[in-house]
């Protein structure tokens, strides 16, 4: 959970950086995000979080 918070909120940071830099448009981050909220109640959902997990899991021993 705490690892899916942090996700969340790293990600929150690279948008608002995006969005103030003019890098990304207003209507292309909603669609990201309404893509992101639909994608999560999908089937792929769960292979999405291993992956994550195991790449977080995998940088302290690079």
């Amino acid at each position: 959970m705490a690892v899916t918070v942090s996700l969340v909120a790293l990600f929150a940071l690279v948008l608002f950086f995006l969005l103030r830099s003019n890098s990304l448009s207003w209507g292309a981050a909603f669609t990201a995000a309404g893509f992101g909220f639909f994608l999560a109640s999908t089937g792929a959902a769960e292979p999405i979080n291993n992956l994550a997990t195991a790449v977080i899991n995998t940088i302290p021993n690079l």
